[in-house]
Parts: C-alpha cells; structure tokens; sequence
C-alpha cells in the first residue's frame, strides 16, 4: 500500500488526513525502517507494508471506536501500534505506550520527540503497571496474546463505562473460548466484526469489550500463572 493508496483508504474508513498527519507518517515511516536496521522493532522492511500493516491496520480499529478525547492504553505497543498511529489521527486523546521491551520503549521515547507528540512511555509488564492504579476510558492491544490471557492484562486497566479493544486475526473460537473469563472480569463483548486487510494482506478481527462492572481484587494476576492456569469454567479460580 502507497503512501496515496494509504489516504484514499481512510477515507473509506471515513477519516480525513491532514497534510500535517500526512508529514507525521513520513517522518515515522522511515524512522521506523531505519532505526530497524540496527534493532529488530518489527519484522516489516518494506514501506508500503508499514503503510499498509502498521498504519491502516492500526487504525481498522475506528471501525468500533470513534475516538475524541479518551485516556487510552495501548497494552504490548511494540513500535507503537497502534497507539501512536491513533494519536496521530486523534491528537486529543491521552496516550500511555506500554510494553516490557526496553528497546521497543526507547524507540518510542525517540520517534515520539521527532513526531513532536506527547504520550507517557511506560517500560514495564502490564500486571505490574496495574498496581500504580492508573485506570483509563480505552485499553486497546494488537496481536500480544491469547484472548483469555489478554483479557485479564487488559480488562482490569478500563474504567467501568469504558471500552477493551483487541485486535486479532481470524480468531472466532479463541474469542468463544475467551467468553467466560471476558464475564469474570467485568466485561462483556459488544461487537467482534471480522473483516480482511486490503491486497490480500490477512484476516482480522476487532473485538470490542465493555467493561460493565469492577473486576474481581486479586486480577491480574502474575503472568505465570495467567499463563500456566487462564480463566475458563473448567478450572477452579484461586
């Protein structure tokens, strides 16, 4: 996807671009690929993938959430999909970019000081940032896990009232299998809506969550065990 095939299909999205968010996706496009050539930040060296993969999959997720001025959490950003992607598009929203890699965190801390955006960049596990008890209106999370063990990363960080975005591949039975510790938690799916990436480029699906009640004291809980023991009927909660 082109730069100008990128525009185009925004607009089929019904998002507009303004020349300034056009120069900030230049800018972070070939940051992106250059200062991956010195540390693996993604496996995607082509620009027109970045275009295509990072930047309008990231911002699919406009199909379910139509973003003003909401705190939001981007779980797992990596090289910060698709959180900074959204900000770009919705500079009023509040941005925490977290993940536990630091030199996935430093490229964010320097991309965000060229892009001249400001989001807070937390270098932690998100079961240990979850207990500095900072809650928010959106938790959004590309491809980092299982839905049951992304569920309870993410679940506990939204507000009641506010909404859990996942953005996964073609993954009916893992959302299925998911439900209950979706409920556990708090919340309750509102939309899963299956789509595929232009050229042929993969199947995704977004899976919007509301969070409907509190979650339970005790969740998350350490990764290991999130890991070792999900959520499910079948296994007896400690």
């Amino acid at each position: 996807m082109s730069e100008s095939e990128f525009i185009s299909s925004l607009k089929e999205l019904g998002l507009g671009i303004t020349e300034e968010q056009i120069n900030k996706f230049r800018v972070y496009a070939s940051d992106l690929l250059s200062y991956n050539e010195h540390t693996n930040l993604t496996a995607i060296r082509n620009l027109d993938e970045v275009y295509l993969k990072h930047f309008y999959d990231s911002l699919t997720v406009y199909n379910v959430y139509k973003f003003t001025n909401e705190s939001v959490l981007d779980i797992g950003t990596g090289a910060g999909f698709p959180g900074i992607v959204l900000k770009i598009m919705f500079p009023d929203i509040k941005l925490t970019l977290l993940d536990s890699n630091n030199k996935k965190t430093t490229f964010l801390k320097y991309v965000l000081g060229k892009l001249g955006i400001e989001a807070n960049v937390i270098n932690d596990r998100a079961e240990k940032y979850y207990l500095f008890g900072e809650r928010y209106d959106v938790v959004v999370s590309r491809a980092v896990a299982d839905m049951s063990i992304l569920s309870e990363l993410a679940i506990p960080f939204c507000k009641v009232g506010g909404a859990f975005i996942a953005m996964k591949g073609k993954s009916s039975e893992e959302i299925d299998n998911a439900n209950y510790a979706i409920e556990f938690l708090g919340g309750k799916i509102s939309e899963a809506e299956e789509f595929s990436l232009p050229k042929d480029a993969g199947e995704r699906t977004l899976v919007k969550v509301e969070k409907v009640s509190d979650t339970p004291n005790g969740y998350p809980r350490v990764y290991d065990k999130i890991r070792k023991s999900p959520i499910a009927k079948t296994r007896k909660i400690k």
